[in-house]
């Protein structure tokens, strides 16, 4: 159990709803595909989200930030290492390991549909490895934390089929945008922690109430494409737009809240968290439907 609340569990669903727009995707775009190759696929992508969970945990205890931090549902690390019931030197081979478990999928993958599922791949390790100590402290925390998710989606389909396609590439887009926002807002309760180990993300950067401006023209943003994709190629993409009022609401509360103490704006980080989860499950509802249709 100890070992398993280290893996940080309740943020791993986000991988397997982000696998899910890229099959979505192949089913819509008339690509069945293989049963094994999603097993392996979802193994992969988890393994990968597994070690940048366990890596930002022994990282973080080091530097001796979660010494500093209050813990939420959405911040401050597992608590496992703080409180001494796990070893750090084997939580970072654990996560170490995981990292290589996943490569070892994708090099299965390399010789199956070729070279770039393993750049895509090994990008991903980058990020995972230097998301802590380094990418967090150039200003460069929610863009990789977007972007390693978005490489998640387009090496999924990859993977999966062999090639690109605009679609995906859309597609990734949101995925990009909504998993940055994620991030954005769940870093609002360690901002001035994190500021003293030398974090430079948008909170820190900006400070509270313009890092609620950011948050609100991305999740703004995130809509437009979604609006333009339903004109232009996925009608029934509007089905997306059931969690306006639900983004509404936490882009409000963000506002309204950002200046005050950390517990007021809680609710807003667990209201986001329905968001994203929601608008991501719809894409894929969405693109499934369409295909029976039509």
């Amino acid at each position: 159990m100890i070992w398993f609340k280290e893996l940080r569990p309740h943020f791993l669903l986000l991988t397997p709803i982000t696998v899910f727009v890229s099959i979505s995707c192949l089913i819509y775009e008339g690509n069945l595909p293989n049963l094994t190759d999603v097993t392996l696929v979802l193994i992969g992508t988890l393994l990968a989200h597994i070690s940048v969970n366990v890596l930002n945990d022994y990282f973080d205890y080091k530097s001796g930030l979660d010494m500093r931090t209050k813990r939420t549902p959405f911040s401050g690390g597992s608590g496992m290492l703080v409180s001494g019931l796990l070893n750090p030197l084997h939580v970072k081979i654990l996560g170490l390991t995981c990292m290589l478990l996943g490569l070892t999928i994708a090099i299965y993958f390399y010789f199956k549909v070729g070279w770039p599922v393993l750049i895509l791949a090994l990008t991903g390790a980058f990020l995972i490895y230097f998301y802590t100590d380094y990418l967090t402290k150039v200003g460069l925390a929610e863009v990789s934390a977007g972007l390693g998710i978005a490489l998640m989606c387009i090496g999924s389909y990859y993977a999966l089929s062999g090639a690109f396609s605009e679609n995906i590439l859309y597609l990734s887009s949101i995925v990009f945008l909504t998993t940055a926002n994620l991030l954005l807002l769940n870093e609002f309760p360690d901002t001035e922690v994190d500021k003293v180990v030398g974090r430079r993300h948008v909170p820190a950067k900006l400070g509270f109430k313009r890092a609620s401006y950011a948050f609100t023209l991305l999740e703004l943003l995130s809509y437009v494409i979604l609006a333009y994709l339903t004109v232009t190629r996925i009608p029934l993409l509007a089905l997306t737009f059931l969690t306006v009022p639900l983004a509404f609401k936490t882009c409000k509360g963000v506002l309204e809240n950002s200046d005050q103490s950390i517990e007021q704006i809680l609710p807003y980080l667990g209201l986001n968290v329905k968001l994203v989860f929601s608008k991501l499950l719809l894409v894929s509802i969405s693109l499934i439907i369409y295909k029976i249709i039509f």
